[in-house]
């Protein structure tokens, strides 16, 4: 029998735990529905909101196993010294995307909290807290984009050579 090295990781906890509950949820309100003929209104505006947050870790799994959009076959055509400058190109406006999206989101937090103070319709919960998932869980979307790179760029040294 082989021996796996699995070790814990955070981030497939909480999609984990976040797909669980969306599952629950989900579960809850179709037994409501047919056994007692009423919907729980509030179950679409959580669920919406848990899978932005699984969506943004997803992101971040997706980089990591080199699941994002790319042209192999004209990147097979470049130097080794040019797939280097296309990897960490290809890294830095992932970042700076994300960032971006961080940016955006923050300063929708801060209006949320100074200005609007809005809640949502079903439950009446701040609209901020349902926005702070997105700058928090992109931590992982950073991670993701770090680790593809360097695994990237690690198989290029192996190909031979700096």
């Amino acid at each position: 029998m082989a021996q796996t090295n699995q070790r814990f990781r955070i981030d497939h906890f909480i999609v984990a735990i976040l797909l669980f509950t969306m599952a629950s949820i989900a579960f809850v309100n179709i037994l409501s529905r047919y056994l007692f003929h009423f919907s729980f209104a509030a179950t679409e505006e959580i669920t919406i909101n848990l899978f932005v947050w699984v969506t943004v870790i997803g992101s971040g799994l997706a980089f990591e196993r080199g699941g994002q959009l790319g042209m192999v076959t004209l990147y097979n055509l470049f130097s080794r010294r040019f797939k280097k400058f296309v990897i960490l190109f290809s890294a830095a406006l992932s970042a700076v995307l994300f960032l971006l999206v961080d940016i955006y989101m923050i300063q929708a937090i801060y209006q949320e909290l100074t200005i609007f103070n809005a809640t949502s319709a079903a439950l009446g919960i701040p609209v901020w807290i349902y926005y702070i998932g997105v700058p928090i869980f992109s931590v992982f979307v950073f991670a993701g984009i770090y680790r593809d790179a360097s695994v990237k760029l690690g198989g290029l040294k192996r190909e031979g050579g700096r």
